[in-house]
């Protein structure tokens, strides 16, 4: 490493000579000039000389001391110009020295990283090495085992087949049969155990299932207290006398058969005073034809056109009221979002009935159950009680459509911008059409069948009543081992008694199950109806 030392500037000596010879210029100058004025005072050239001469000496002797002076002062300045170089070298040398201090322990450093990351690569390296070998070793040892397992899967495979032909040879059966012999056997076996082990499932299930259901059930009958009206196909018109069913009827009954053919109801005019009847299976149309024959009666001008008139305006009244309707159950029921096509469906179901019952009543009715027992549950109260509303929206378009109303509600609701699955699916399956793929599906059916089986809600006709019970006591008897069936508690129960010697208690569950299974899929009933299979065996001994 080399240092380069400055030196002083050349210029500073040649500032001193400058000074110098100036001095000896002006000396020069002042002896010219006292040589001139001495001749030209007259004194003469000797004696001028001789002046000039001893200024010349004295002005050396001053240019001498002068350049002593500026000699000395140089030299000096050089020393201190020197001086001012050598200590910048030294600052320079030390930043130089420090700066290479620095860059040594830097490269120090990164040596000894290197070093340590070389010594932690050796390590992974040799771990690495002893990993393989491990490897290595097992992979050799697994494929010994490989080995192993297959000479003796032969060996077992060569046993097997020997024994499989000894026992043929023994038994006199093929392999087919022995396998199909034995896997009856199992599935028989399998059968019972898994009815009896499934029993015993339900059982503990339903120890502790059977108090809360009934408990949130009692809850939710007490906290909804609603009133029951049942209502009737038929509805009758009062009218002032008996001249107005002439009337009504009109020449050659052309009055008559006018409104029935503008309402589509049925008008019944008999020997009952005071009334006439009007019958539909479709309650909008028995509304229309209703008003509008009220309509006639109080206006008294009876006839075709007329006729037409008060029944198009009446048809708009009810559509009007309709809309209404289902915009009261919406905000009574406190469900939003629907679309209007939905209330609409939904004012439509209060001309509808099930049993006597109001269907659009009943869904309300449904809706705020449902969210009790939802809440009682620790789930969705809101979910459950928009699906409650809505779950019998196809009763309102069920007779313009094939098929059963859940499904008919349930593409309803689709098409009209319904996303919710809980709903969807409560809407579809809450008759057990579909299977159940929210937990809302089996409280909308609870609600429902709470709502349908209260004292009072629904009625249904003598004839029907006891068609019901026949056909309950049938499916019962048509099973195995039945000796004797009755249906009790106004068909709310059927009782089944078995005979003791050809079935046990777990083939009483299994046939208590098909019983239930067969009533769900062949009947059509308001509630639930309850299967109780008895099995009894009487010992009896005589002592004398």
């Amino acid at each position: 490493m080399s240092i380069l030392l400055q030196t002083p500037p050349a210029g500073e000596f040649g500032i001193a000579a400058i000074l110098v010879a100036a001095g000896i210029a002006l000396v020069v100058g002042a002896v010219v000039g006292v040589v001139v004025f001495n001749f030209a005072s007259g004194r003469g050239v000797k004696s001028a000389r001789a002046e000039a001469d001893r200024m010349l000496a004295d002005a050396k002797t001053q240019a001498e001391l002068s350049a002593d002076a500026v000699r000395s002062e140089a030299e000096k300045k050089a020393r201190e110009i020197e001086l001012a170089a050598e200590k910048r070298a030294n600052e320079k040398r030390a930043a130089l020295d420090q700066e290479a201090r620095s860059t040594q322990s830097k490269l120090d450093e990164s040596l000894a990283r290197a070093a340590k990351r070389e010594e932690t690569l050796d390590r992974k390296l040799e771990s690495i090495d002893a990993r393989e070998k491990r490897i290595d070793a097992r992979e050799a040892d697994l494929k010994r085992q490989d080995d192993e397992t297959k000479r003796v899967a032969e060996e077992n495979e060569r046993t097997r087949t020997e024994l499989r032909g000894a026992l043929s040879k023994v038994s006199g059966l093929s392999r087919e049969e022995a396998r199909e012999l034995y896997l009856t056997e199992v599935r028989e076996e399998a059968a019972h155990d898994g009815a009896g082990l499934r029993q015993k499932i339900l059982d503990e299930a339903e120890r502790d299932a059977k108090g809360k259901a009934r408990e949130i059930t009692l809850m939710s009958i007490q906290r909804y207290a609603a009133e029951n009206v049942g209502e009737s196909t038929v509805r009758s018109i009062k009218i002032t006398s008996e001249d107005m069913k002439g009337r009504i009827i009109g020449r050659e009954g052309r009055n008559i058969r006018a409104i029935e053919k503008a309402t589509g109801a049925d008008i019944l005019v008999d020997d009952t005073p005071g009334v006439i009847s009007v019958s539909c299976f479709d309650r909008v149309r028995q509304a229309i034809a209703a008003e509008a024959l009220q309509r006639l009666v109080a206006d008294g001008r009876i006839h075709p056109t007329r006729i037409e008139e008060l029944v198009e305006q009446t048809k708009r009244d009810i559509e009007e009221k309709i809309v209404k309707v289902g915009n009261e159950a919406v905000v009574e029921a406190d469900v939003r979002g629907l679309h209007p096509k939905v209330i609409e469906a939904l004012g439509k179901m209060h001309f509808r009935t099930s049993y006597g019952q109001n269907v659009l009543r009943h869904s309300i009715e449904v809706a705020f159950l449902s969210q009790m027992i939802a809440d009682q549950l620790g789930m969705n109260g809101a979910i459950a009680r928009r699906a409650g509303l809505l779950h019998d929206i196809g009763k309102a378009m069920d007779h313009e459509m094939e098929g059963g109303h859940p499904a008919i509600g349930m593409e309803f609701l689709k098409k009209y911008g319904e996303k919710s699955e809980a709903v969807l699916n409560a809407c579809g399956g809450h008759h057990g059409d579909i299977p159940a793929t929210t937990p809302y599906t089996p409280i909308i059916m609870a609600a429902d069948a709470i709502s349908g089986a209260r004292p009072g809600a629904r009625r249904e006709s003598m004839e029907m009543y006891i068609k019901r019970l026949e056909q309950l006591e049938t499916i019962a008897r048509e099973q195995p081992f039945v000796d004797e069936a009755h249906a009790i508690q106004a068909g709310r129960e059927i009782r089944v008694i078995l005979n003791a010697k050809k079935a046990d208690d777990t083939t009483a569950f299994q046939i208590a199950e098909a019983i239930a299974k067969r009533v769900e899929a062949e009947m059509t009933f308001p509630g639930e109806i309850k299967v109780t299979v008895l099995r009894e065996t009487r010992a009896e001994a005589i002592a004398r």
